[in-house]
């Protein structure tokens, strides 16, 4: 399925800066989201660092970015975000290669797959989209800190739109989350499956929030935490829970998606926009369109899910402190 970009060279030409200079690392680009934040920041002129698991598809993507841009700084850092030794070496390798970071982009992320446990005892879904990226946020906070414009740019989605956070889901109880639900749940978007993709989307949200209060609290206006959420857009996300029985890549739903370079624009308006804002929420009002700046739901910055989640992400990966 080809679906026409709407909105890039709009975003490009009214909601970016030049970024000459300006050091980035973003998980999960060797396809969708990732892969265009990356070609897009490249061509502004940043330096990126490519944090993807080392394989043959990640080599490819590194591939295609340097001919679509000949000009483009891009260093891979191989980084598994199932598993949190990895996440620390990386997080070493771009300690060693850089003395400061501007933006850290925290896009990867897997959708609705089966109740598994990583190699940590964590639930897959949240150990990839949640405890993790904290882990690497943590451990990458002082270079950050050297910038005069440090920014943090989480990904959420329209899943985050559900009940409150659940201590649970933090524990190390992957495998034994609620199974992987019937064909009937799982074709509707519910069951156990969704609620614990639900769960790593609000949790997304609850980080962004909570980090902000808590640079705003320590005086460090040279810092900003941002969200973002695609929209619904065709990426691999599809693909991969298609392949273990979520969601169809072909389904009716997505025949009303927008493209990834569409979806990638909340992630790339957070990292480049000069005029964002500390706790700004950049993407389409509801499943499609440009990435407008958004009200957020009162709930993402509610006091209770913001303690269940940074309680949650300490008790995984050790002590975050501003």
């Amino acid at each position: 399925m080809t679906i026409t970009t709407q909105h890039l060279q709009t975003l490009l030409e009214e909601h970016t800066r030049d970024m000459s200079g300006q050091v980035v690392a973003i998980t999960g680009t060797t396809s969708g989201t990732g892969y265009v934040c990356a070609r897009e920041l490249a061509r502004l002129g940043a330096r990126v660092f490519l944090l993807n698991r080392e394989s043959p598809r990640a080599a490819a993507a590194l591939e295609r970015l340097r001919e679509e841009v000949p000009s483009g700084r891009f260093e891979p850092i191989a980084c598994d975000l199932q598993s949190f030794a990895s996440v620390r070496e990386a997080a070493k390798a771009v300690l060693a290669a850089t003395d400061r970071l501007d933006v850290l982009c925290n896009n990867a992320g897997v959708m609705a797959l089966p109740d598994q446990a990583t190699r940590d005892g964590y639930d897959v879904q949240m150990q990839t989209n949640v405890l993790s990226h904290f882990l690497l946020t943590k451990e990458l906070f002082p270079l950050l800190r050297k910038s005069e414009d440090g920014r943090i740019v989480n990904h959420s989605s329209n899943a985050r739109r559900g009940g409150p956070l659940e201590a649970q889901y933090f524990e190390k109880r992957g495998g034994n989350l609620g199974g992987d639900g019937t064909e009937e749940e799982n074709a509707g978007f519910g069951g156990p499956r969704w609620a614990r993709y639900h769960q790593t989307k609000l949790a997304n949200c609850a980080f962004t929030y909570d980090l902000q209060s808590r640079f705003d609290a320590a005086g460090l206006a040279n810092l900003k935490a941002l969200l973002a959420h695609p929209g619904l857009a065709l990426t691999s996300l599809q693909s991969t829970t298609s392949a273990t029985g979520g969601m169809e890549s072909d389904s009716p739903l997505m025949q009303s998606a927008q493209s990834a370079e569409d979806g990638a624009l909340g992630i790339l308006r957070g990292c480049a926009d000069p005029e964002a804002k500390g706790g700004d929420f950049f993407g389409p009002e509801e499943w499609t369109g440009f990435p407008d700046r958004l009200e957020p739901e009162d709930y993402l910055a509610d006091p209770e899910n913001l303690r269940i989640h940074w309680e949650g992400c300490e008790a995984a990966v050790g002590a975050f402190r501003i």
